[in-house]
This record gives C-alpha cells, structure tokens and sequence, in this order.
C-alpha cells in the first residue's frame, strides 16, 4: 500500500510563516494557496481533501508538498520558466526591420508598398536567411521598434538661380512697406506630388521624396 503524501515536520518558524500567510492573505495568491496546502497536510487532511479544499488538481498538492518537504519554504515562490524560447533572434528582428523599411522595388518585388501580408511572404522565402513569422507578430516588432505605416512626405525647391535675391526683396518689401498689395498671376493646378503612396518607416521619420515642379 502506498505512503499517504503529507507535509514533514515543521519548525516553529516555518509554522509561523504559514500561519502569517494565510491569515493575512494578501494579493499573491500562489502563495496564499500553497500555504493552505501546507497546514492542511500538517492538519493531517488527505491530498484528495486539500485539492478541493485549495480547488487544484491533486497532482498540484502532491508537487508542492514534495517540494516542501525538498527545499521548505523556497517551494512557496517557485520559479516558473518564462514559456516557448524565442524564434527569433536580435539579429533576425534587426532583418526585419531593415527589410520593412526598405523599397520593394529596391528588393526587386513588382509591387510599391509593403503590407503585412506582402512582408511576411517575402521573409519566408529570401534567399540564405528565411524568417518565419506571423502577422501578428510581425505587427507587434514593428510596433515596438518604433517602425509605423506613414505616407509618403515630398517637398520642392526652387531651380531659380535669382531664389535668394528674390527672396532678400520679399522680406524687404514686408519691413519696410505696411501698406503692401501682392498680386499673383492666376495658374491652373499643379501636381507636384509623387504618387509613392506610403510605406512602413520609423516613427515620425516618413520616407520623403522630391517633387516635380518641371513635369512636362
């Protein structure tokens, strides 16, 4: 017949400390239960009446009173693992980032603009380093490396090689001159804008890209 499961002999400072735990209770609850378990086998109570006393599997009551009876009270702080290891690596995150924030053109994809599910395609099949990752988790890097989807800024510069003359006669005219009328010729409209769409790109740093003031 098998040896019933109970907890050995406690000193009195472990005994205390149990007691002090479960009568103050507190907000950590593993450590509350597992106290609970603790005294009720000292109290002489089987595994099968701890575990619905604690609502715990039998197995759970059985581990923390080896554990106990092991390493004392160390068993009421256990140290769990921190779950599946990483599947990626610094460097690998390090890859996808650089590779988002790239053109797909420059990569040689016939398309102008990552997405999600473009992004993932393409890290599983790169040649010489393929990265499999979820979407999910893919949004997630991205997000906590400061990697957002912003549109494409543009600006435009004067090729007037009289720009800054014009200019110093501009800020002239506004000094000395209160009273001032400025008349434009009207002109039709103008696009000026690239059409780049948008892309993935580091927070508050959008890709920027010329515009064409001199489109035929």
């Amino acid at each position: 017949m098998a040896v019933p499961v109970r907890v050995r002999r406690r000193t009195d400072q472990e005994g205390q400390k149990l007691q002090q735990i479960v009568r103050r209770g507190g907000t950590n609850s593993v450590r509350y239960r597992r106290a609970m378990m603790l005294l009720a086998s000292a109290g002489g109570n089987r595994v099968p009446v701890i575990a619905q006393l604690v609502q715990a599997d039998e197995d759970t009551v059985r581990d923390v009173i080896h554990r106990f009876n092991e390493i004392g009270l160390a068993c009421l702080n256990p140290q769990w693992a921190g779950g599946r290891p990483r599947r990626l690596s610094p460097d690998d995150e390090d890859f996808v980032i650089q590779t988002a924030t790239t053109r797909p053109t420059k990569l040689g994809q016939p398309f102008t603009r990552w997405s999600l599910r473009k992004l993932v395609a393409y890290l599983r099949k790169v040649h010489g380093r393929v990265i499999h990752i979820g979407r999910e988790t893919l949004r997630s890097l991205l997000a906590r490396r400061g990697t957002t989807f912003q549109r494409t800024k543009t600006w435009k510069e004067s090729p007037d090689p009289d720009r800054e003359a014009k200019l110093d006669r501009i800020e002239e005219v506004l000094d000395r001159f209160l009273d001032r009328v400025f008349a434009f010729d009207e002109f039709g409209p103008l696009g000026i804008r690239p059409t780049a769409g948008a892309r993935w790109a580091a927070r508050k740093r959008p890709d920027r890209l010329p515009a064409t003031p001199c489109r035929p």
